[in-house]
C-alpha cells in the first residue's frame, strides 16, 4: 500500500470530490480541488496530446485542461448540461501546478473510510494501474481514486508533463 494510503488509514477516512466518467465514479482528493467551473471555452492547441488538448483561462490564469477519459481509455462524448471543469492543484516533480480536468458530472464532497481503500489489482482492471492509487468502496459501488501526480507526469513519449508543460 502507497505512503499516502497509510498515512489515511490512521487518520480513518479521505475527503473526496466525487465526479462521474461515463459509468465510472472517481474520486479525488478535496483538499486539492480548487474550484468546480461549468464548462468555459477551450482553447485548443494545435498538435498537442489528446490528454491534455486545451487550455482554459481560469480568474486570468492560463489553465491546462485535461481529460482523464484519454488516460482511463474511454469514450470521449461531447459535453453537456452535466458537464464541470475541477481545476486541481497536483504535484509535479515537487512543483505544486495548477491544471483542469473534465467530468461528466461532479457528485458531492464525501468521506471513504480507509478501511474500504485497497490498492488496486495488478490483474483485472481495464487500466493501467499505476493510474489508480487505489479503488474504494462506498456502499455498493466502487470508487476509482486516481494518481493524479503520476497521470500528469507519466506522458506515453516518455517525458513528463512537466518538460512538457503537462503534455502540450
Amino acid at each position: 500500500m502507497n505512503a499516502s494510503l497509510e498515512t489515511r488509514q490512521m487518520n480513518g477516512a479521505m475527503t473526496a470530490l466525487t465526479l462521474r466518467l461515463q459509468d465510472e465514479v472517481f474520486a479525488i482528493e478535496a483538499e486539492s480541488v480548487r474550484e468546480i467551473l461549468d464548462v468555459v471555452p477551450i482553447t485548443e492547441v494545435p498538435n498537442a496530446r489528446p490528454f491534455v488538448g486545451g487550455l482554459i483561462n481560469v480568474r486570468g490564469r492560463i489553465v491546462p485542461l485535461a481529460d482523464l477519459r484519454v488516460m482511463f481509455g474511454m469514450d470521449r462524448p461531447p459535453s453537456d448540461v452535466n458537464t464541470r471543469i475541477v481545476v486541481i492543484e497536483v504535484d509535479l516533480d515537487g512543483e505544486p501546478t495548477i491544471a483542469a480536468i473534465l467530468a461528466d458530472r461532479v457528485h458531492d464532497v464525501t468521506e471513504i473510510e480507509t478501511a474500504s481503500i485497497e490498492d488496486a489489482p495488478k490483474v483485472g482492471i481495464r487500466w493501467r494501474p499505476e493510474y489508480v492509487r487505489g479503488i474504494g468502496k462506498r456502499g455498493n459501488d466502487f470508487i476509482i481514486i486516481p494518481e493524479m501526480g503520476k497521470i500528469f507526469s507519466t506522458q506515453d513519449c516518455g517525458r513528463s508533463a512537466s518538460q512538457e508543460g503537462i503534455g502540450l
